[in-house]
């Protein structure tokens, strides 16, 4: 899996309440969750991210509350994956469950800029900011989690699973 897009760039310490204020908790939709992401931390955000996108941010991203609203809210606004420092671990396995790739790179969270145009070979774990020719390593998402990410989540996983696809 190659993931390519324009960067979003966020400091440290993002918790799932910049992700997506309290104040839309009252939904599960994910359009609308989408239409408040990353509100918080920058107010253009959402107007202005677009599908293929990436957020890279610095350590312990998505801290704070575990709900799963973060995540789906992210995917939902179509970025492609987030690069961070480290994750909250809640946020890590969110992420996953509901098919968001991530990928923790303290090294590609402070080189990679603003508006750099990075790509990201989920196997190999390398990411590759386009825009300076610099590469860095993550740790690869391994084989079961790729297939979780490909599924579309956990759930989707899980049903292929049971009906024989997978």
């Amino acid at each position: 899996m190659e993931i390519k897009g324009k960067v979003w760039k966020f400091g440290p310490d993002i918790d799932t309440d910049a992700i997506i204020p309290a104040r839309y908790l009252n939904t599960s939709d994910p359009e609308e969750l989408a239409r408040h992401c990353m509100e918080d931390a920058d107010p253009s955000f959402p107007a202005r991210v677009r599908p293929g996108d990436v957020i890279v941010a610095g350590k312990n991203f998505g801290c704070g509350s575990s709900r799963e609203h973060a995540p789906i809210a992210i995917k939902a606004a179509g970025v492609s994956c987030v690069i961070a420092a480290s994750f909250a671990r809640i946020f890590y396995r969110n992420a996953f469950n509901i098919g968001l790739p991530i990928f923790e790179s303290p090294e590609a969270a402070g080189g990679i800029g603003q508006g750099d145009e990075v790509a990201v070979d989920a196997a190999a774990g390398i990411i590759t900011d386009l825009t300076t020719g610099k590469t860095y390593r993550a740790a690869p998402v391994p084989p079961f989690m790729r297939q979780i990410i490909a599924a579309g989540g956990l759930i989707n996983y899980v049903a292929g699973k049971v009906r024989g696809n997978a």
